[in-house]
């Protein structure tokens, strides 16, 4: 045997001895996916629109009070429905010096200026196009992060928490073992945005406090709803009054727990960082007697008097459960989503549906290869030896790769190991063909093979090569079993193409060098 010989056989049996080693045993080194091990897939998309709305608003507050500093009214303002701010003022001159207050504050804008009935102007703002997508992109990012806190603290093993597409706005969910789908999404797709602002008045109704004040809400405040105490027997929300101005939200929140109120019912205490404590302490200094509102998702779960000063820690009371209590905690803890979410697909697959699918996808595939062994055997004979060794190599490498990526074998992952076994022969057959030719042809044996390697050797790679090209595309754009099939096809036509160009070839100059074969048996 030459040392060249020598070295590449040293490689594969190596190559073969590592990746076996990471795939055994594969019951516990290959991932499962969800139609195989039960659980739920879920496709959110990101409504973007309102993360600019969001930013929309807290811009519109901020101009707003510059220019009521600046001594410059405003006859309205307000975020127009095609994402943009809207200010009038009464007259060109007021139009005038608002627009050099603006043009400072708004970099990121554009401002256009527009003459209505009478002397009144309107200014309307918006994002420009780069920051538009920027904000958009920025919230999707935000969101996957988000989302994938909260998994985490679901404690699922090995979710699937992805984007799907580059630039999209979409977002795959896959969790392996979970089937309360219900609870799952409300954990991950609710917003749970947490504001402590100053409740100022509370009514059974909304026409009842808009009476107080002549149907008009109070400047710098909104009508909520306010759910009733626990203790209370009235199931209807209330109303209230609360001012704008948020005076620490969730971003503020350093931890949040499962804890329980005066009435011993459930309930979430949460701790401010010491910053926002800070802030938290000298307001609530300033506003004894006064009540807090403990707004989330604009709603106001609960409005405690303030009787002393509080710094870092409070709670939230509320009509909870334990679960509703914890879920609250957890999805606290993990922050609030940049935009609301919607869902565009649900699926769930029960843990028994995915034992019977490993089952008869097990069988498929050892059904399939065991036929295509048997045929290569009675067609081939001997050299049909050698391409079912390969196969067996193939398969070996193709778990081992699954396994060292990380990658989860699905059901059409499955399928997509029987066609690159199938795919794997089809290149021993062309070269084995290609053999047979040149052996009609009179030449010896070493030639006969060197000549059908290197003969079928285009043909192979230029099918597998379009054929990997296609498993990429799949794999980028796809999502769930898709990209299943498309993981197991890409490391399935590699690995083909390695024992078939490779290693079958290593074989036969072991068998003419070392064994001095003189027929070749085709």
């Amino acid at each position: 045997m030459t040392r060249n010989l020598l070295f590449k056989s040293i490689f594969v049996v190596a190559l073969v001895v590592l990746v076996g080693y990471a795939a055994f045993p594969p019951s516990e080194k290959v991932i499962l996916g969800l139609d195989l091990r039960g659980g739920i897939h879920l496709v959110l998309e990101v409504q973007t629109d309102t993360a600019i709305q969001g930013e929309l608003s807290e811009m519109k507050r901020r101009l707003v009070n510059l220019l009521q500093d600046s001594d410059i009214p405003l006859t309205s303002e307000r975020v127009a429905d095609d994402l943009t701010i809207r200010l009038v003022v009464s007259n060109t001159d007021v139009k005038t010096r608002a627009m050099a207050k603006l043009v400072e504050e708004t970099k990121d804008f554009d401002i256009l200026a527009t003459e209505l009935k009478g002397e009144e102007w309107e200014l309307k703002i918006s994002l420009k196009s780069a920051q538009d997508k920027r904000l958009r992109d920025q919230s999707v990012r935000q969101a996957l992060e988000t989302i994938r806190n909260r998994v985490d603290e679901l404690g699922v093993a090995e979710p699937t928490i992805q984007r799907v597409g580059m630039t999209g706005n979409r977002i795959l969910v896959q969790l392996p073992g979970v089937v309360d789908p219900e609870r799952a999404k409300m954990i991950i797709g609710r917003t749970a945005m947490l504001q402590l602002r100053l409740l100022k008045e509370e009514a059974a109704t909304k026409e009842e406090l808009l009476d107080k004040h002549n149907g008009k809400i109070p400047p710098e405040s909104e009508i909520l709803r306010i759910a009733p105490p626990r203790a209370s027997e009235k199931k209807e929300d209330n109303y209230a009054i609360v001012e704008r101005d948020v005076i620490v939200s969730g971003a503020d929140l350093e931890d949040a727990r499962l804890g329980h109120d005066e009435f011993n019912m459930p309930a979430v205490d949460f701790r401010l960082t010491r910053k926002a404590g800070t802030v938290f302490g000298k307001f609530t200094e300033t506003h004894i007697n006064e009540r807090l509102a403990i707004v989330l998702d604009n709603r106001v779960e609960s409005a405690p008097s303030i009787r002393t000063r509080i710094s870092t820690n409070g709670q939230i009371t509320g009509n909870f459960t334990v679960q509703d209590a914890d879920d609250l905690a957890v999805i606290l803890r993990a922050g609030a989503l940049p935009a609301t979410v919607k869902y565009l697909e649900e699926r769930t697959v029960g843990p028994s549906l995915g034992l019977d699918s490993i089952k008869k996808g097990a069988l498929s595939a050892l059904l399939g290869g065991a036929l295509v062994a048997l045929f290569m055997l009675f067609y081939y004979r001997l050299s049909g030896l050698v391409a079912n060794f390969a196969l067996g190599l193939d398969l070996i490498l193709l778990v081992g790769c699954l396994s060292l990526s990380g990658a989860a074998l699905t059901l059409p992952g499955i399928a997509g190991i029987i066609l690159t076994l199938g795919m794997a022969v089809d290149a021993n057959v062309l070269i084995f063909e290609r053999i047979k030719e040149d052996r009609r042809a009179g030449k010896t044996i070493r030639a006969s093979i060197q000549g059908g390697f290197k003969r079928a050797f285009l043909t192979i790679v230029d099918a597998n090569v379009t054929t990997l090209i296609a498993a990429v595309v799949l794999f980028q754009f796809g999502t769930g079993p898709v990209r299943g099939f498309a993981v197991t096809l890409i490391l399935g036509i590699l690995a083909s193409m390695f024992t078939a160009l490779f290693v079958s070839k290593i074989i036969f100059e072991i068998a003419i060098t070392k064994f001095n074969i003189k027929r070749l048996s085709i």
